[in-house]
């Protein structure tokens, strides 16, 4: 699925402009060592961090995009920083299960 495909589907609100890439599958976390450890290219990565060093982390493995539950989002010099690196970010009003439940009914995984 598309990440613009699924920005309609799941009701994400889009933080910053991005290039819709595929998405292969999903990983949660809000800590960067295990980010960087275990999350794969191409994933969307769930989180409620919303740090640089979280943008860091996410551009070393090559995620899709970054959604940020509970309404959180990032600040300017953060959105900037993964405009920069390509990482497209979304916003939900959600917790991060309903959120990661809803993804699972739109069929990635």
């Amino acid at each position: 699925m598309k990440l613009s495909e699924l920005e309609k589907k799941s009701g994400l609100e889009s933080v910053n402009q991005y290039t819709d890439k595929e998405v292969e599958g999903v990983y949660i976390s809000d800590m960067v060592s295990d980010i960087i450890t275990n999350a794969k290219a191409n994933v969307i990565l769930i989180t409620l961090q919303t740090h640089k060093s979280l943008i860091a982390a996410a551009n070393l493995v090559d995620v899709a995009a970054i959604v940020f539950t509970k309404g959180k989002k990032p600040a300017e010099d953060v959105v900037g920083l993964a405009s920069k690196a390509g990482i497209a970010l979304f916003s939900t009003e959600v917790d991060t299960w309903l959120f990661a439940s809803k993804l699972i009914e739109l069929g990635i995984k």
